[in-house]
């Protein structure tokens, strides 16, 4: 399978969840036998903090600006597979634009902040990297959010099929690591700063903090504040690396996530952070969640607080039982989180709609006039345009199901 991405970054970790997601999906595809193809504008922002050059299993296109991409655009995109486009991509509307008009690939559109995307849409606000036309024409619309997040893509922007693919974890990268002396502390807490994520952290940090002045409480991220409220007790560690992140976790035996806003009402949206800190061997202290429960039990694999007295009693549980709760969430995380299960999940999702989730009759793309199309599986009619191509495209996608089900099996 040949996959072209139109993508927010995968060379730059910096302020952002994307890079590191992609880099473990995208290697997890590079050794199922795929080829991936990354367009990434080369923004300022994020050449000033590159820290992945040559990424495993991507051929990375950097690009300045989309006029001058945009003719290796249409050659990658003229003989791929699938053509995707995510959230947050700078070109997002042009991207989409040029793969909606391809007649080759599959159309699919990966949100990867799906609360953010309808919060804005419900607010009447203007939501860049979405086409102006919503997200009907895409024949599969890929969710970084579960639940009822689902049926609102499809009631909002039109999308006709629409699945979860959540968050994962590269294990190579993600694993066990000796501490740091400048990372230990009690509790940790790996994050940006976000200002709707501040008063979960107030309440389930920085509180026990001053409740707790004997022990060390550690912070690790980018973009805090100049008046935020650093205690005495409170260590501050800047931006990390992924390379590091593993360090970081092991050097407190307990770390705390917070989830955003946005995702924490609307539910079923794991924080990357959930699965790289277990998959680390840390114990994951969390706000709760719709959802939570399906990615770990809360209680054996994660533990979780609502308010500040219950984070103070996290803390004050014996080393022995957190060290349990951080070998329970390990060994789920190994088992069902990793980029190499995700990027199976890709593959399979790609492969064709299941039974319980029917494609309907699309609408016409850009530039078709009223034809319509035929699903991402069935060949067209020979009335319609480009059927040769859906036909073709229907064979590819029956090959690859063939091929993820032994993918699936083998890493089982």
């Amino acid at each position: 399978m040949k996959l072209v991405i139109f993508g927010l970054t995968i060379s730059s970790s910096w302020g952002n969840g994307h890079a590191t997601l992609w880099r473990g999906l995208c290697r997890a595809l590079g050794r199922q036998g795929h080829r991936v193809v990354f367009f990434e504008r080369d923004v300022p922002y994020y050449a000033l903090h590159r820290d992945l050059k040559d990424p495993e299993g991507v051929d990375l296109r950097l690009y300045p600006s989309w006029e001058e991409a945009l003719p290796a655009a249409r050659r990658e995109v003229a003989d791929a597979d699938a053509a995707l486009v995510t959230s947050y991509c700078p070109d997002g509307v042009a991207a989409s634009e040029l793969v909606l008009r391809s007649t080759g690939p599959v159309p699919v559109f990966y949100d990867l902040d799906t609360p953010i995307t309808l919060e804005r849409l419900r607010a009447g606000e203007e939501v860049p990297y979405l086409p102006p036309g919503g997200l009907g024409g895409f024949d599969l619309v890929l969710s970084y959010t579960g639940g009822p997040a689902l049926e609102e893509l499809k009631e909002r922007l039109g999308a006709r099929r629409v699945a979860p693919l959540y968050g994962s974890v590269d294990p190579e990268l993600h694993r066990p690591a000796a501490p740091v002396p400048s990372f230990q502390g009690d509790l940790s807490y790996l994050g940006t700063y976000a200002a709707d994520r501040q008063e979960a952290l107030e309440k389930l940090f920085l509180q026990p903090a001053r409740r707790l002045p004997g022990q060390r409480f550690v912070i690790g991220g980018a973009q805090y504040p100049t008046d935020f409220p650093w205690g005495e007790n409170v260590w501050f560690v800047r931006h990390l690396p992924p390379a590091d992140h593993p360090a970081f976790f092991a050097s407190s035996p307990l770390t705390l996530n917070i989830t955003r806003g946005a995702m924490a009402a609307m539910g079923w949206c794991p924080s990357g952070r959930l699965f790289e800190a277990a998959a680390c061997g840390a114990a994951v202290l969390s706000d709760t969640w719709e959802g939570l429960d399906r990615f770990f039990e809360p209680g054996r694999e994660i533990l979780t607080a609502e308010s500040t007295e219950e984070a103070v009693a996290a803390l004050s549980l014996p080393l022995a039982e957190i060290r349990r709760v951080a070998g329970a969430a390990r060994e789920r995380t190994l088992a069902e989180h990793t980029a190499e299960r995700r990027a199976a999940e890709m593959v399979e999702i790609l492969a064709g709609p299941s039974p319980l989730s029917p494609l309907p009759p699309p609408s016409p793309r850009p530039g078709e006039g009223n034809a319509a199309r035929g699903s991402c599986l069935s060949p067209s009619s020979p009335g319609e345009g480009g059927g040769r191509e859906r036909e073709k495209r229907a064979g590819v996608m029956r090959a690859w199901e063939g091929e993820s089900g032994d993918e699936k099996g083998a890493s089982a």
